[in-house]
């Protein structure tokens, strides 16, 4: 049981750390293993994201005072947050690769999320839609691709064309 200056400080720090944030994801990580839990945590560190336990009261104050409207308490389980400087499609897509590991199990749920930016709340089926999305250089490479492919087919009819009228 945490006193009350501990869960004071609970509180405090779970505020800085929304206030550094861009992009908090809420997740349930009932069944988890420690191991499991490290793991989740490395990948996130990896993207200067820190994973949080938050009691779920502790999490609704957080939330109250930083002036979005979330209540924690609509879900069961216990609550996972992780708090990142960095925009929603980077966080997604690691916590819904880690989801995706764990799925079979069913011990990992995303509930959802919150751009800290617009105040908003985001279902858990948008982000994992985000989750699923390529990376930013993939869709870049992806565009140029079909950009090229009619000016290739262009040009290779201009030089047949020409083929054709000597």
């Amino acid at each position: 049981m945490k006193t009350k200056a501990q869960k004071t400080k609970a509180v405090e720090s779970g505020i800085n750390d929304l206030k550094n944030s861009k992009t908090v994801i809420i997740t349930d990580f009932t069944g988890l293993s420690s191991n499991e839990m490290n793991s989740l945590r490395r990948a996130l560190r990896a993207i200067s994201t820190p994973f949080r336990v938050v009691k779920k009261r502790l999490l609704k104050i957080i939330f109250e005072k930083s002036g979005a409207q979330f209540d924690p308490k609509q879900y069961s389980g216990q609550m996972g947050v992780a708090f990142s400087p960095k925009d929603i499609i980077e966080v997604s897509g690691t916590v819904y690769r880690f989801a995706k590991e764990h799925e079979k199990r069913g011990i990992f749920k995303i509930l959802g999320g919150l751009d800290v930016t617009d105040k908003r709340f985001i279902d858990g089926k948008e982000v994992i839609a985000i989750g699923k999305l390529p990376s930013r250089e993939v869709l870049i490479g992806q565009l140029v691709g079909m950009i090229a492919v009619p000016i290739k087919s262009l040009l290779f009819i201009l030089k047949e064309k020409s083929k054709q009228t000597q």
